[in-house]
């Protein structure tokens, strides 16, 4: 049996992919900064290794053995080095793993000035160059970034620096569902898989669709790129983070992130989950 290292294990995709493998009979092995933190949900069966991606030998015995690897990072100023990294640590393995990049939707379009998708850029061309068999899973913003805004939502606001572009956000656990398929099954190699949800919305539109579920009517506001940055910045975001943040929001507005792909029912076999069903599962989460 294979065995597949996930690393980001621990996040909004990472803890789901790991769940879904082990749900599907897969070895797992997860790389945490502390063990300790595991979900509670995984079973007995995952493998919790101790890992830092600046730290390139807690790599090379984390990755020691591995047939594949699930490269997730966080977002951080440090992101593209940490990509780099556990490719690295993958080609130093000798065993010429297949590495599944989790990337961001447009990376193959390589567009300017959004730090977040040019750090994956950077890090699919190291993977390309490095001769390891590579796959991309390429999703969109996800819908449960909305959760988020829960408490403006209540208030009858939806503000974001969105602008009047259309977004094709895709569910998180979609995301989680397509990576599972690509990781344990072959046929994936050099393939670039888009994951988006079933149609392309604008802010306006999403914002009506959270008031039917918040019983409100819910204002979409517009937000200016530097009101929006100095909101952010004045509850305390980091600067790297807020103005990437801004930057990829410039990306939405501009409506280079409206492109909607079969991938996920292709993937999986089944349609992706509309915004729609997303916000009526949440309902109390965007309602008094």
């Amino acid at each position: 049996m294979s065995m597949i290292v996930v690393t980001g294990a621990t996040g909004t995709v990472g803890s789901k992919i790991v769940t879904g493998l082990r749900e599907r009979g897969e070895s797992v092995r997860a790389l945490l900064r502390n063990p300790a933190e595991a979900p509670a949900e995984w079973d007995g069966g995952v493998e919790k290794a101790a890992a830092d991606f600046s730290d390139p030998a807690s790599l090379d015995a984390a990755l020691a053995g591995a047939d594949v690897v699930y490269l997730l990072v966080a977002v951080h100023p440090d992101m593209a080095d940490h990509e780099r990294n556990v490719i690295d640590a993958a080609v130093r393995t000798g065993r010429r793993p297949r590495v599944v990049l989790h990337a961001a939707a447009g990376v193959e379009q390589r567009p300017a000035g959004v730090r977040f998708v040019a750090s994956h850029v950077a890090g699919l061309d190291h993977l390309r160059a490095s001769g390891l068999p590579w796959t991309v899973i390429a999703p969109n913003g996800f819908y449960q970034n909305f959760l988020g805004m829960a408490q403006s939502v209540r208030a009858g606001r939806l503000a974001v620096p969105g602008g009047e572009g259309a977004v094709s956000y895709v569910d998180a656990r979609d995301v989680a569902a397509a990576a599972v398929e690509v990781l344990a099954t072959e046929g994936h190699e050099g393939a670039v898989h888009t994951l988006t949800g079933p149609a392309a919305l604008t802010h306006d539109a999403l914002a009506e669709q959270l008031g039917a579920v918040a019983g409100r009517t819910v204002h979409y506001t517009a937000v200016a790129p530097d009101a929006a940055l100095a909101g952010m910045l004045d509850a305390g975001w980091d600067p790297w983070r807020a103005e990437g943040m801004v930057e990829l929001y410039g990306l939405y507005a501009a409506g280079h992130a409206s492109a909607v792909s079969p991938d996920v029912e292709k993937l999986t076999g089944r349609a992706a989950r509309s915004f729609a069903e997303f916000a009526a599962e949440h309902a109390g989460a965007f309602a008094d």
